[in-house]
């Protein structure tokens, strides 16, 4: 049997895989990163070398975020449910690396007794926010950078009687599916947390926030809460593997295995 002659044509080496240097210079915009896991992705995306731009309604404390981030920080107040405010948010952005928006303000409960408003309020800021965010910033978005939508646990396995938002959830994961079809090369994932101790149940009554918090130790594989810098560890994985793309990350302990 005679050999065939070896492929002239040079094989084209694997992309290198990124390191920990992956955000050294880049320009990060976190929408929400004022507090809670925005503001935990802003301290390690800093750490890492990145630059970030933070966004929120409060402008004390944006400030006082910026404060804490040192001269890698800049802010600006936003409203993702004002397109206006969006726009003039993204203006003077020359370019985005990295995007992530974790604002929203917004009611759960069982369809039968929320209201119209309530029951559309998960939609309102947590999806159409995002979906804009992400329209906005698109012209500005760096061809090998990233989008990582903030979905939820609760888009696979609703904890309570909470249709919208767990409908609300479940529709952010399929639009990072839409956006990496369109947006390619830029790649765009989701971040799907469980229950976290953290900044967003703080502000919720206590005798609620323990009953939901045990309950959630119970139902998971790991039997704890997540911690905000779990999570954050998450998205900065998606931000930096270059590889990944319309993929829906559940940092949630097992919980929606069980």
């Amino acid at each position: 049997m005679t050999t065939p002659p070896p492929d002239p044509r040079p094989t084209a080496p694997a992309p290198a895989v990124p390191g920990p240097g992956t955000l050294h210079g880049r320009t990060v915009v976190l929408i929400g990163g004022g507090s809670g896991i925005g503001l935990r992705v802003a301290h390690q995306a800093v750490a890492a070398g990145a630059r970030v731009v933070l966004g929120g309604r409060s402008a004390d404390r944006l400030a006082a975020a910026a404060r804490e981030l040192g001269d890698a920080a800049t802010w600006r107040t936003v409203d993702v449910t004002d397109r206006a405010s969006l726009a003039a948010f993204f203006a003077p952005v020359e370019r985005v690396d990295h995007l992530l928006t974790t604002a929203g303000t917004y009611r759960v409960g069982p369809m039968l007794e929320l209201s119209d408003e309530d029951a559309e309020s998960p939609f309102v800021t947590k999806f159409w926010g995002q979906y804009h965010a992400v329209r906005l910033a698109a012209p500005k978005l760096t061809a090998d950078g990233s989008v990582v939508l903030m979905s939820g646990a609760a888009g696979a396995r609703p904890p309570g009687p909470a249709p919208a938002y767990a409908a609300c959830n479940a529709a952010l994961e399929g639009l990072a599916r839409g956006l990496a079809v369109e947006l390619a090369p830029v790649r765009v994932n989701v971040v799907s947390p469980g229950t976290i101790d953290g900044n967003l149940w703080q502000g919720r009554p206590a005798e609620a926030r323990d009953q939901a918090f045990a309950q959630y130790r119970r139902d998971t594989l790991l039997h704890r809460l997540g911690s905000e810098d779990e999570i954050a560890h998450a998205v900065l994985y998606l931000f930096g593997n270059g590889y990944t793309t319309g993929s829906a990350l559940y940092p949630d302990g097992g919980y929606t295995l069980r």
